[in-house]
């Protein structure tokens, strides 16, 4: 094939599928809008938002933040050894991909516990109202991509799975990576 004739199917098929990113991109319109509006709203009571701020464990949100980005390493790595039709190595970095959300899960939880034990809840002010909403929306969408990677998993372990499958699963998963690398900045470090 001459490599000067544009493959348009890359150009229209995006890896996992133009549905896939048309809600990716939904997403992080509404994830960006949410930010945008708890920006907004900081700018009316800086000293609100700054005391509230420092009411999170900074060192919470940096673990989950190394949790996430190591499991979107593997989840690239998955998806190289599944083109390489190397289902054995795709079905470990997959397991390893699910262990750092696992892992980012149950970090999250116990920082959700702390948080409601010293009184910090959705209604407690502005600032927790705003870290309640998109933290939780946050977890629903990690929850769901793990429930996605665990098909994923066990198609790739019965050979079932076909390749557009598990770029569109790496794609939501890199999704969620992305989505926390602008509220762990936004919530924990800059407000």
């Amino acid at each position: 094939m001459n490599k000067n004739i544009i493959d348009y199917k890359n150009i229209y098929y995006p890896p996992g599928g133009i549905l896939m990113w048309i809600l990716i991109f939904l997403e992080l319109v509404t994830f960006g809008i949410a930010l945008v509006f708890l920006v907004l709203n900081s700018k009316e009571n800086p000293e609100l938002f700054y005391q509230s701020r420092l009411a999170l464990n900074t060192t919470f949100g940096a673990l989950n933040t190394i949790f996430l980005l190591t499991s979107g390493f593997f989840m690239a790595t998955t998806v190289h050894q599944f083109k390489q039709n190397n289902s054995v190595k795709a079905a470990l970095f997959l397991k390893i991909t699910m262990l750092g959300g696992f892992l980012f899960l149950i970090l999250k939880s116990v920082e959700y516990y702390l948080k409601i034990n010293a009184g910090y809840t959705l209604g407690y002010n502005s600032f927790f109202t705003f870290y309640w909403l998109l933290t939780g929306f946050h977890v629903i969408h990690v929850l769901v991509g793990l429930v996605i990677l665990l098909f994923m998993y066990n198609g790739i372990r019965k050979e079932t799975t076909v390749l557009e499958d598990v770029e569109a699963s790496a794609a939501f998963w890199h999704m969620c990576d992305l989505i926390w690398l602008l509220l762990f900045p936004i919530l924990y470090l800059i407000l």
